[in-house]
């Protein structure tokens, strides 16, 4: 019987960034519409990157193959 290889989600490869200790990164939500009504500040905080949370990371490294 042959193995087969997982293959890497596809969308979550663009969604979710490895950092070089492992952790997992991803984009804040509500930032990419919209912008007219947000203020500045808010704007700001949407352009870093967050943490993916603890509940989440087991089926985000699934996905991502590792």
């Amino acid at each position: 019987m042959k193995k087969i290889k997982q293959k890497t989600h596809s969308g979550a490869k663009k969604r979710f960034k490895v950092t070089g200790t492992d952790k997992l990164r991803r984009r804040s939500a509500f930032g990419s519409h919209l912008l007219e009504k947000k203020d500045k500040e808010q704007k700001r905080r949407y352009r870093k990157d967050l943490k993916v949370a603890s509940g989440d990371k087991k089926n985000v490294k699934k996905m991502l193959g590792m």
